[in-house]
């Protein structure tokens, strides 16, 4: 639990929700932790129809208020976990790496020595 097992990088100033399905498809999971920034219609839609259960918070100005297995959320503190201990990698915080292809290949070595623990 709570470690990394798929990465896209996008550009800083995307939002996260617009590579969401991507990165969550192939993975299999009965649940999807989130947080608010992934309460989207379309992502929801899709977690539902291919069975996974969603946990994602609805956002405060979300016109239909959706309800949010507050007890599965909290285990949700291990992926901010993770981003923690990934950012433990001086080079992956501060990212020292200009190229995307470089910056992923330390991530991908980031996350071998985190799986290696």
């Amino acid at each position: 639990p709570g470690l990394p097992v798929k990465f896209i990088l996008t550009a800083g100033q995307a939002a996260d929700i617009t590579q969401a399905i991507p990165l969550v498809e192939g993975v299999s999971a009965l649940s999807l932790l989130a947080d608010k920034g992934y309460d989207a219609d379309e992502f929801i839609a899709w977690l539902m129809s291919n069975g996974i259960e969603v946990v994602i918070p609805p956002k405060a100005n979300r016109k239909e208020q959706r309800n949010c297995n507050w007890w599965l959320y909290k285990e949700r503190h291990g992926v901010e976990c993770m981003f923690g201990k990934l950012k433990h990698y001086r080079r992956i915080a501060t990212r020292f790496e200009k190229k995307a292809v470089n910056y992923m290949g330390m991530l991908a070595l980031a996350a071998l020595m985190l799986w290696l623990r």
